[in-house]
């Protein structure tokens, strides 16, 4: 099976992406799409340029596409993304998101692709660990109460999981951030042959959210 992973450069697509490896599928792409609206109900928007060196550092072809990011229109560009890849399915980081995954798989339908969503509907503290212990990821955007500006820049490991967890009892946020509570960017995955480092980050902050973005980046030896 040849497929092409939807990457945004966070947890989610790159755990999937992940997924699908070990099923046995060949990864073909990685397919970004980078949207000029950051309230995007379709996609991830922190960063997404540093998909390309994601991208060199799993030795994968990318193919990148902007979006002006209008609802529904987002449709059309992901369909545009999608074209003429010479695969035979798309796999998705959606977990609980029917917005998303509908979308993705009504796109899918109409190019004759097969959609596969590995992290759909998985239980999220269960995944949330799992991510935590596949991946190096940092936070790097957060918009949820409980969520300060000390949460930009922490690595998504097991500690913060845990702290997820306990604030999701108070709070009732998503320990996965499929609530659009925060968002991550990997810096190491197995299938990674270099680590992303982040050499200049700045942080904004703006009332009760903020992220952290990369004013420099390079990839290094993963040892």
């Amino acid at each position: 099976m040849k497929v092409a992973a939807l990457f945004s450069g966070g947890k989610d697509s790159a755990y999937a992406a992940w997924l699908a490896m070990q099923h046995g599928w060949e990864v073909a792409r990685l397919v970004t799409i980078q949207t000029a609206n950051p309230d995007s109900f379709m996609f991830h928007h922190p960063n997404v340029e540093l998909t390309k060196l994601q991208a060199e550092a799993a030795g994968i072809p990318h193919r990148f596409v902007e979006s002006k990011g209008e609802k529904e229109k987002e449709v059309a560009d992901l369909k545009r993304a999608l074209s003429g890849l010479g695969i035979d399915g798309v796999v998705s980081g959606a977990i609980e998101s029917e917005y998303q995954k509908e979308r993705v798989d009504l796109t899918c339908e109409e190019l004759g692709l097969k959609s596969f969503a590995p992290l759909w509907r998985k239980p999220q503290e269960r995944l949330a660990l799992e991510e935590a212990e596949s991946l190096e990821a940092v936070i790097v955007s957060v918009s949820a109460e409980g969520l300060g500006e000390g949460w930009l820049g922490r690595p998504y490991d097991e500690k913060c999981v845990r702290d997820l967890i306990r604030l999701r009892e108070k709070t009732g946020i998503s320990v996965c951030g499929e609530g659009g509570e925060f968002e991550t960017l990997v810096l190491n995955a197995p299938f990674f042959s270099k680590r992303l480092r982040l050499r200049e980050t700045k942080t904004v902050w703006r009332g009760s959210s903020g992220t952290m973005e990369a004013a420099g980046a390079e990839l290094s030896p993963t040892r």
